[in-house]
């Protein structure tokens, strides 16, 4: 028989952990009510097999609900209570189709929780891994308003431009650093392994060396000591540490999130990104009946930059004095211009949930042109990087030859 781990409180309103032995999830669940405990939630345990833990349960452990996963539940889920397929039967069909198995396990105690009466969204906020601020906070609303398919068919479209913008964004620093690397393993790879052979002959004919010849001769010799790497591993290590001390206090992620947002070309594609982000996030929410002050102090919370979370704080401070949005965020200039004019606009017309909308189709658009745009930039670079430092090598390298040329002649 297995047994379970329940999260339950007690006649004190404690909260405690009790390990039951039941048939199922059910039983367990009437097991411990019966004892006079109120149960919050309830999984089976863990156990151990003869490898360790059991593949299923390390698989769980291990496995990470993505955005894209829960973009393709939030589309099925209202496609079938579009239909008019129960809730709970919905449900159930869902966690036995879904692969993930962090989120199927989710879903099969949310099916538990609302077949036992409970509210959807009161059981996904039970479960912040998975579902966070903004998608509870979407589906009280939708089941507050009686368009719980609506507001789930835009969800599933808020997720899936959000999972298109973070790829685009990923491509547009992937293919940068992909470039730094190639040169750097290019230089590497012909100062530690060509650049010695050269060395040997020049050293046997005793040829007279260009000054640029010397200085690639002893970086080659100092790649090649183990000393040196060490020290660089020790500085490296020391580097990382140190910054992310620094970037775990308050002030330094501050200033380390506007310093990000103030890089050339891709400060202004991450701001741009971030733009598109906020108003499409802030229009979803407002658009599905959100309060205004609820919407802004979520969007605040997955801002994922300091300075945009400190400029979305300082409207909802705004806004609860009365005043306007816009007034705010323009005081810390982190959004361009045009979408603060435009959100302006919205807040003076009554149109702010259409307005910011139209600001993130408009910036979404912007991103995607200026990833292709840096990525056409990019590959004419790359050849001149790359080839400017194998042709800088290699004229080092036989520059001495036609010395060594001369003296075999005379």
């Amino acid at each position: 028989m297995p047994t379970y781990v329940a999260q339950v409180r007690d006649s004190r309103g404690a909260l405690r952990k009790q390990r039951i032995q039941a048939g199922n999830v059910r039983e367990a669940r009437v097991g411990s009510r019966q004892q006079g405990f109120l149960v919050q939630s309830i999984d089976e345990s863990a156990g151990l097999s003869l490898g360790g833990l059991s593949s299923f349960n390390l698989e769980e452990a291990t496995s990470k609900v993505t955005v894209k996963d829960m973009a393709l539940f939030s589309r099925q889920l209202s496609s079938l209570v579009d239909a008019g397929v129960p809730i709970v039967r919905a449900l159930g069909l869902l966690t036995e189709q879904t692969r993930n198995p962090k989120l199927r396990k989710t879903l099969k105690q949310i099916n538990i929780d609302v077949q036992e009466g409970l509210n959807l969204s009161d059981s996904m906020r039970k479960f912040p891994k998975v579902f966070d601020g903004l998608y509870v906070a979407m589906i009280q609303a939708g089941e507050t308003g009686g368009v719980l398919d609506d507001v789930l068919n835009r969800l599933s479209k808020l997720l899936e431009d959000m999972s298109r913008l973070r790829n685009q964004m990923k491509s547009a620093m992937t293919y940068p650093m992909a470039v730094f690397v190639t040169a750097i393993l290019v230089f590497l790879g012909m100062t530690i392994f060509i650049i010695p052979t050269f060395a040997g002959i020049f050293e046997d004919q005793g040829a007279e060396l260009p000054g640029f010849t010397l200085l690639l001769l002893s970086i080659s010799q100092l790649l090649r000591t183990p000393i040196f790497w060490g020290f660089f591993l020790i500085f490296l290590f020391g580097s990382i540490f140190v910054f992310k001390q620094y970037y775990s206090t308050p002030p330094g992620r501050l200033s380390v999130d506007n310093l990000v947002l103030r890089l050339p070309v891709l400060g202004e594609m991450i701001q741009k990104a971030a733009t598109a982000r906020f108003c499409r996030t802030f229009g979803s929410l407002t658009r599905a009946g959100v309060p205004i002050m609820t919407a802004l102090e979520i969007v605040r919370d997955t801002a994922g930059n300091q300075a945009i979370a400190r400029s979305i704080d300082a409207a909802r401070m705004e806004v609860q004095t009365g005043g306007m949005m816009s007034v705010a965020l323009s005081r810390y200039r982190v959004f361009p211009l045009m979408a603060l004019s435009m959100i302006t606009i919205g807040e003076e017309t009554g149109e702010l949930d259409t307005m910011v909308n139209k600001v993130a189709d408009f910036y979404e658009d912007e991103v995607e042109q200026a990833v292709k745009g840096l990525t056409s930039l990019l590959e004419p670079i790359m050849i001149v990087l790359v080839g400017g430092i194998v042709g800088s090598i290699l004229l080092a390298m036989y520059l001495p030859m036609f010395s060594i040329f001369d003296q075999i002649k005379g």
